[in-house]
C-alpha cells in the first residue's frame, strides 16, 4: 500500500513539473507576438523565438497576429445629402503594429473598428449627393482610410486600405438610373448613326467631285492632244508647200510655165460651185494666147 501511495506521489510531482515547464517555456512562431503580464501589470512583449516565463508570476495575456488582416463588414444604411437611403458595405485592410496598445487600448478592437467604419461612412456620404456617391468611390475610400488610420493609431492598428465594396440604392432609384442609362445609350447610338451617315455623304460627294475633276482633266488632255495633232498636221502641210515652192524656185521656171500653172489653177477654181470668179489680168493674157494658138492650128489644118 505504501508503495502505491509512493508511486502516486511521484506521478503527481512529475505532472506538476511538466505543467510548470509547459507554463514556463513559450515558443513564439513567426508573425505572432505574445503580451506578458507580471503580477497583473504589463511586463513585456515576446517576439519570435524561445522564451522562459516565471511560473505563477508571469501570465500570457494576449496572442496577437502581426499579419495584415481583412474585415468585410455587412451593408450599412446611409443617407445621402439629397435624402436617399442606400446600403453600402465596406472592406477594411489593417495590421496590428503595437501588440501592447492593441491589448490595452480598446475593448474588442475589431468591433470598435466596425462601429468606427459605419459612423465615418455615414458622415462622408451625408455630405454627398446620390450621383456624387456613385461616382466618387476613390474619394470616399481615401477619406475613410485617413480618418480610420488616425482614429485607430492609439489602438496600435495601422489601416492600409478601405474599399467601398457595394453601393445599393433603392429599387426605384435603380429603375430610374437604368432608364436614364438606356436613354443615354440610345442617344449615343443615334449620334453615331448620324455621324456615320454624314461621313458617308461627305465621302460620296468627295468621290463624285474627284471623278468630275478627273473626267474634266481627261477631256482637257484629249483636246490638247487633238489640237496638237491638228497643229502638227497643218505644220507638215505648210512645210511641204514651202518645200515645193523652194524646189520650183530652185528650178527657175519660165514665164510661160507659170502662166500655164495659173491657167490650170483657174480651171480648178471654175469647176467649183462659186457664183463669182475674179480673173487676174495675166490669166486673161494667157487665155488670149491660147485662143491665138488654137486659131493657128485650125488654119494649118484647112491648108493641108
Amino acid at each position: 500500500m505504501d508503495a502505491i501511495i509512493g508511486y502516486v506521489l511521484w506521478a503527481v510531482i512529475i505532472l506538476i513539473v511538466l505543467v510548470m515547464i509547459a507554463r514556463t517555456i513559450r515558443i513564439v512562431p513567426q508573425s505572432r507576438a505574445y503580451v506578458i503580464e507580471r503580477i497583473g501589470a504589463y511586463d513585456r512583449t515576446l517576439s519570435v523565438g524561445l522564451h522562459i516565463l516565471v511560473p505563477f508570476i508571469d501570465r500570457l495575456v494576449s496572442n496577437v497576429s502581426l499579419k495584415e488582416q481583412v474585415i468585410d463588414f455587412a451593408p450599412q444604411p446611409v443617407i445621402t445629402k439629397d435624402n436617399v437611403t442606400m446600403q453600402i458595405d465596406t472592406v477594411v485592410y489593417f495590421q496590428i503594429t503595437d501588440p501592447k496598445l492593441f491589448t490595452y487600448g480598446v475593448e474588442r478592437p475589431l468591433n470598435a473598428i466596425e462601429n468606427l467604419t459605419a459612423t465615418t461612412l455615414r458622415n462622408i456620404i451625408g455630405d454627398l449627393e446620390l450621383d456624387e456617391s456613385l461616382t466618387s468611390r476613390d474619394i470616399i475610400n481615401s477619406r475613410m482610410r485617413s480618418i480610420l488610420d488616425d482614429a485607430t493609431d492609439p489602438w496600435g492598428i495601422k489601416v492600409h486600405r478601405v474599399e467601398v465594396k457595394n453601393i445599393i440604392p433603392p429599387r426605384d432609384i435603380q429603375e430610374a438610373m437604368e432608364k436614364q442609362m438606356r436613354a443615354e445609350r440610345e442617344r449615343r447610338e443615334a449620334i453615331l448613326r448620324a455621324e456615320g451617315q454624314k461621313k458617308a455623304a461627305i465621302l460620296e460627294a468627295e468621290g463624285s467631285k474627284e471623278s468630275t475633276i478627273l473626267k474634266a482633266a481627261a477631256q482637257k488632255e484629249a483636246r490638247i492632244a487633238q489640237a496638237q495633232g491638228e497643229a502638227e498636221a497643218i505644220r507638215l502641210v505648210f512645210e511641204a508647200q514651202a518645200q515645193g515652192i523652194k524646189y520650183i524656185n530652185d528650178a527657175d521656171p519660165k514665164q510661160a510655165y507659170l502662166q500655164l500653172q495659173g491657167y490650170d489653177t483657174f480651171q480648178k477654181v471654175a469647176n467649183g460651185q462659186a457664183t463669182k470668179i475674179i480673173i487676174p489680168s495675166d490669166i486673161q493674157s494667157l487665155a488670149s494666147l491660147a485662143t491665138s494658138v488654137k486659131e493657128m492650128v485650125t488654119d494649118d489644118k484647112k491648108q493641108g
